[in-house]
């Protein structure tokens, strides 16, 4: 729910009920949103307020949060919110639960005295064209957000090779079937419907455990799976972000965090259709990481040794090798961080030796708070 219902209400004394209208918060909301928040959430959340205590008083009466006094403040608060977002508000045949003019004697008054059923139709014949707009405009507004974003359906994901890199070709172009036609047991193969808000830690763990652990609990297979992870890494800057970022699973709701997948030799989905390679061996694009969040957004972490942008010489005497520049090894680079950004994608680039200072970690601590914060579900 975009602004929780409890963001409503205040306790004096910490969890303990009952909530209390947080009325100064609620006038506050016919002059504009709280911060952070948008007309649209406001909407949301007064709309469901509405409808849950008028069915309930309607009904069997439990766990309303309003009384006759509150209902007006709130009724007036999501007239005006529904205006400034050029809707039409409800138009409401009684403003409070009790009395001459409540919902009850509106239904006795309407042959409604008999029957919980007619009284919840009632409810929402009023406010459900409000839901059904908001909901219209919620998606819209959903859709704008990530008009830029990556839009074609995930296909599967072939990650962590252990070993030989896998061989893949594209086995059927109608289908967009592809196939690892050798080393395929050196490497994960992911072909789980993808859910709408990304990939998370805790899917991944029991995709393994569907595929490779039937019998293990949850905890035990995630130790395992972070273990086959780890196994593909072969340089101490990638070990470093795979271990800053996985300690996060272990903190409370870390399970429900986007995956991090290394070394990614395939992200398939319509782009690569678009790449102009469709026949023979499909090209092939390695991923340092991948991470699928939960605004829908696909984001490429790469560590950076001197061999992406130069090649080396010969030992020197004291047995140093030197590596020299190649405009052409760094121009080849950036031609793909574009073929990938123009695709959807965000990448963000680590240079290996900063990871190796002794503020590495750091750095990488900072930099995932961020980036988690940046592409947090949207909770429209």
């Amino acid at each position: 729910m975009g602004v929780e219902l409890t963001a409503f209400f205040s306790s004096g004394d910490g969890w303990a009920q009952p909530w209390v209208l947080d009325t100064e918060l609620v006038e506050s909301l016919r002059f504009g949103p709280p911060a952070g928040r948008t007309d649209l959430d406001v909407a949301i959340a007064l709309t469901r307020l509405l409808h849950h205590d008028f069915v309930s008083h309607g009904t069997d009466g439990k766990g309303r949060h309003l009384d006759d006094e509150s209902v007006p403040i709130v009724i007036k608060a999501h007239r005006a919110v529904m205006e400034r977002l050029a809707l039409e508000p409800p138009s409401w045949p009684f403003r409070s639960f009790d009395g001459p003019r409540g919902f009850g004697a509106y239904w006795r008054d309407n042959n409604m005295s008999g029957s919980w059923k007619a009284r919840r139709d009632c409810i929402e014949q009023l406010l459900g064209p409000t839901r059904d707009a908001l909901e219209d405009l919620q998606e819209l507004e959903y859709e704008r957000r990530f008009t830029k974003g990556p839009s074609g359906s995930f296909k599967n994901l072939i990650f962590a090779a252990d070993g030989a890199k896998p061989h893949i070709v594209l086995r059927d172009a109608v289908n967009n079937d592809v196939e690892i036609v050798r080393n395929s047991d050196n490497c994960l193969v992911f072909t789980d419907p993808l859910p709408p808000h990304g990939l998370t830690w805790r899917q991944m763990v029991a995709w393994w455990r569907k595929k490779h652990q039937p019998d293990t609990e949850e905890k035990s297979a995630a130790d395992a799976l972070y273990r086959r992870l780890y196994r593909s890494l072969d340089s101490p800057p990638e070990q470093l972000v795979m271990i800053t970022y996985c300690a996060r699973y272990a903190e409370e709701g870390g399970f429900d965090l986007p995956a991090l997948i290394p070394q990614v030799y395939l992200h398939y989905d319509p782009y690569s259709r678009r790449s102009g390679k469709q026949s023979g061996a499909l090209y092939r694009q390695r991923m340092d990481f991948l991470l699928l969040a939960p605004d829908r957004s696909r984001i490429v972490l790469e560590v950076d040794g001197v061999q992406n942008y130069g090649i080396a010489n010969p030992p020197d005497n004291k047995g140093r090798v030197i590596h020299t520049a190649v405009p052409r090894l760094y121009a080849e680079m950036v031609a793909e961080d574009r073929r990938l950004r123009l695709a959807g994608y965000e990448i963000y680039r680590f240079g290996g030796w900063e990871l190796t200072a002794p503020d590495g970690k750091q750095l990488l601590e900072v930099f995932f708070t961020d980036l988690l914060a940046r592409h947090e579900k949207p909770t429209l």
